[in-house]
C-alpha cells in the first residue's frame, strides 16, 4: 500500500481539532457532503469509526453512505484512522 503525504500528516501528531478534510481519502467535495451531516472534524469521524468497532467493512460502507466515497477513498480513510488508533490510542 502506497502512503499519501495526507496520510503521514495526518498521523504526525494528535488530532485535536483537524477538519474532517485533513483524513486520507477525504477530499473537498466528500469533507463538505460530511460536513452538511455534521462530520465536521475528524474527531466526530473517527467517533463513528469507534462506534462500528473499528470493522473496515461497516466503517467503508458507512462513509460510502455518508458522503459517496469510493473503493479506493474509503480504503485510504479506515487506514488512516486505524493506523492512527494504533499509535495513539
Amino acid at each position: 500500500m502506497i502512503t499519501s503525504q495526507k496520510h503521514l500528516d495526518f498521523l504526525a501528531g494528535p488530532m485535536r481539532e483537524k477538519p474532517v478534510g485533513s483524513l486520507a481519502g477525504i477530499g473537498e467535495a466528500l469533507g463538505k457532503k460530511l460536513e452538511e451531516r455534521g462530520f465536521d472534524k475528524a474527531y466526530v469521524v473517527l467517533g463513528q469509526f469507534l462506534v462500528l468497532k473499528k470493522d473496515e467493512d461497516l466503517f467503508r460502507e458507512w462513509l460510502k453512505d455518508a458522503c459517496g466515497a469510493n473503493a479506493k477513498q474509503s480504503r485510504d480513510c479506515f487506514g488512516c484512522l486505524r493506523e492512527w488508533c494504533d499509535a495513539f490510542l
